[in-house]
């Protein structure tokens, strides 16, 4: 590891205000990827921004519609949260099965959400419940944020602060993990609207990322049942492939976990 200057800001704006100041700064929220590529001296941040300790970034809070979960609360807190298991019992069970409870209890949703690893479960659930990203600076909606593996709608130095997740009528989330890593081969979170839409969405097979899937939407929007996707399949040429699973491997169990989420949420 490259030697680094350490700052634990307690407020955003000491945050910001260190971020824009340093060479070639990086903010840290749980470290799960950070720190091991540093280690690995592939990266080299002249400073780290640790936001652990910023109180605008921490809370978990139901209000209205949506479940509003702040950018430093780790996995653990999302997946043990009475309000969460309550309101989006789908959300809760994501987060409790990302990773081992290392993980759960180190890394945060905000810096999974903004590292976007293509098999990480988080994106799917911003995804298939159409939440919203809030930012020090604007609000980013699901659709508008995922660019691309590891890339975000976020701009240089742009710190996201909570994520508002509308609380759906049902919803469930369901993956084939790696068993060595727990991220997921693939992961498919579905979720029925309150205004009766559908949302399906896919991560660890996407070639760019996180992905909706349109034919399962509007199939599931008239039959709200594992049936209603089991003959809907979506093609290998944008899917991942690895050591792990060929790219017809993982769209095959694209219609695999999606019926299995479909059901789960029924």
């Amino acid at each position: 590891m490259y030697s680094f200057t350490y700052h634990r800001p307690t407020s955003l704006s000491e945050a910001k205000s260190l971020l824009g100041g340093a060479e070639d700064g990086k903010l840290l929220a749980g470290g799960q990827t950070l720190l091991p590529t540093m280690k690995q001296r592939l990266a080299m941040p002249s400073d780290l921004v640790d936001l652990a300790q910023v109180a605008e970034l921490q809370g978990i809070e139901v209000t209205g519609d949506a479940v509003v979960i702040g950018a430093a609360v780790r996995h653990a807190d999302v997946a043990s949260s009475a309000e969460v298991r309550k309101a989006i019992p789908a959300l809760a069970d994501l987060a409790s099965h990302i990773g081992d409870p290392h993980v759960r209890h180190r890394g945060t949703l905000g810096g999974s959400v903004a590292n976007n690893d293509p098999a990480a479960d988080y994106p799917g659930a911003v995804l298939g419940l159409g939440a919203t990203v809030y930012t020090d600076a604007r609000q980013i909606a699901a659709d508008d944020f995922f660019k691309g593996i590891f890339e975000t709608a976020l701009e240089d130095g742009e710190i996201i602060t909570k994520i508002s997740f509308p609380i759906p009528a049902k919803a469930a989330y369901a993956k084939f993990p790696n068993p060595a890593s727990r991220y997921s081969l693939v992961g498919a979170f579905v979720a029925q609207m309150k205004d009766g839409s559908v949302r399906v969405a896919i991560t660890g097979a996407g070639a760019s990322g996180v992905f909706r899937v349109a034919e399962m939407e509007k199939a599931l929007a008239g039959n709200f049942s594992a049936d209603a996707v089991a003959n809907v399949k979506v093609s290998p040429d944008d899917v991942n492939g690895d050591i792990h699973g060929s790219p017809e491997y993982r769209a095959h169990l694209v219609t695999v976990m999606a019926k299995r989420a479909v059901a789960a949420a029924g």
